[in-house]
């Protein structure tokens, strides 16, 4: 895509960029125009919500999160643009085609993968914002990662993401849902302020609560392999495969450091099993 058909989306995330009140309005917004499509917006905006409420989307907050958030209003705005004028086949740039299709026909799993495929980018543009975040911040960056992946795959490979329970997989992961963003705001185990400076990683994992960690650690983390090959395939993007080492995530955790992602406990070993 050329400059002209990048300006909408642009010109409108670069005029909020510096006020986050406005900016979760823009988000709010881009649901709100257009019918049938308002209740998508619960999972991602109760998400930015939460970043707001932790201070990262401040002008002076995480270049890292404001910049992958910019990125996702970007696309889904450059993809209403386009078929608004009626140009929606010019959608060549692969982080906005997903958002074309799925303002064209909603469903959730057109939207997991237009929303999906936008914080994946967003991922792998700023990796090296990433490195200069604090270590706490660098492995909610992959948590944060894996909980979408599973989300996305109860609803489009519920098999893969729930085991014999997969046909309550649909409902959990709908994003129309409240719960969905409840589960993805990540505000069941990170803290509501930042930086993270006065917090190690064992205190963090210490402080998880009971559901997240058995939902991470019992459900998500055995079939790791699974989530990320699928997401991998369903977005078109085989990079997604590399963000795994030894069977833990890596895209900003060390690899050699994957003593994080060890199940704890008889009864987190039990739900792996019975989801198994």
């Amino acid at each position: 895509m050329g400059d002209a058909e990048d300006a909408p989306g642009e010109r409108l995330v670069a005029a909020v960029r510096d006020d986050v009140g406005a900016r979760l309005a823009l988000a709010a917004e881009f649901y709100a125009r257009r019918r049938g499509i308002r209740t998508y917006g619960r999972a991602q905006l109760a998400f930015m919500r939460w970043q707001a409420r932790r201070g990262v989307l401040e002008p002076a907050g995480s270049p890292w999160w404001r910049a992958v958030n910019e990125g996702l209003l970007r696309h889904a705005f450059e993809a209403a643009a386009l078929l608004d004028a009626g140009r929606s086949a010019d959608a060549g740039r692969p982080a906005v085609a997903p958002w074309v299709r799925f303002l064209e026909r909603p469903s959730p799993s057109r939207w997991y993968r237009a929303h999906n495929g936008s914080i994946v980018a967003g991922y792998f543009e700023h990796r090296e914002l990433a490195a200069g975040e604090h270590e706490v911040e660098r492995f909610f960056m992959d948590v944060a990662l894996l909980r979408v992946f599973f989300a996305h795959a109860l609803v489009a490979a519920p098999r893969t993401a729930l085991g014999r329970f997969w046909p309550a997989a649909t409902v959990l992961g709908d994003p129309r849902r409240r719960g969905t963003g409840w589960f993805l705001s990540l505000r069941n185990i990170l803290p509501d302020w930042y930086p993270l400076d006065d917090l190690t990683i064992d205190e963090v994992l210490r402080g998880e609560n009971r559901f997240g960690r058995h939902v991470d650690y019992g459900v998500i983390v055995p079939r790791l392999d699974r989530l990320y090959a699928f997401a991998a395939a369903e977005l078109g993007d085989p990079r997604i495969v590399g963000l795994l080492r030894g069977g833990g995530p890596c895209y900003a955790w060390p690899a050699d450091r994957d003593e994080v992602w060890r199940p704890v406990g008889w009864t987190v070993r039990l739900v792996g099993r019975i989801t198994g």
